[in-house]
């Protein structure tokens, strides 16, 4: 059963069972949004980022994005760069995927970050959604769709953040401006 998020809703990631999740999927889909124009409407590709920046102790001490597939330690995985979008029919765009078990115990939050690296602000999105999936299972867990667009470039979605020996989700939802992970670090820091 899917949890529909609000802003600054946060939810724990324990099965159904009782169990914990072992790997997950952060999913992230998008379509342009059509134009009106003179000869009826359009639209224009817009390339969405995903990135995931891992924190230990509010530091940042590595990033997986399109440039960095992988995560030092092999826990974090990007499955590569879409750089048109258009899924929108509830599948994922871009996603990444999380061993939670492989995480290092020093590692205590990883936040899920999008951003137009061509510069288009969210007005010119629509069905923008983040999705956290259980990936043994395919199981949707929780999703948090971005409504109302807005004249930023930028979004944090979500993070997934260690809570006793389990973790849990909360989503974000915080505009933002910046091409990169990089120009969004100055906004990241008030929400570890």
């Amino acid at each position: 059963m899917t949890v529909n998020l609000t802003k600054g809703q946060a939810i724990s990631l324990q099965k159904n069972d009782g169990g914990t999740l072992n790997a997950v999927r952060m999913g992230l889909g998008w379509q342009a949004a059509p134009r009106r124009g003179l000869f009826g409407s359009r639209t224009r590709e817009i390339d969405l980022d995903a990135s995931a920046v891992l924190f230990a102790d509010k530091q940042p001490v590595d990033v997986v994005f399109f440039r960095h597939l992988v995560s030092d330690d092999g826990s974090v995985r990007h499955t590569g760069d879409n750089l048109v979008g258009g899924a929108g029919q509830g599948g994922d765009d871009e996603a990444i995927l999380v061993d939670l078990q492989r995480v290092p115990v020093h590692i205590d939050q990883i936040v899920f970050t999008v951003n137009s690296f061509t510069g288009q602000t969210f007005q010119e999105v629509q069905n923008a959604f983040c999705r956290l999936v259980d990936e043994t299972n395919g199981q949707e867990l929780a999703r948090y769709t971005l409504a109302g667009g807005g004249a930023y470039t930028a979004q944090i979605m979500a993070k997934v953040h260690r809570a006793g020996a389990g973790w849990t989700m909360t989503a974000l939802g915080t505009p933002a401006n910046g091409r990169t992970f990089q120009d969004l670090m100055p906004a990241i820091l008030p929400h570890l």
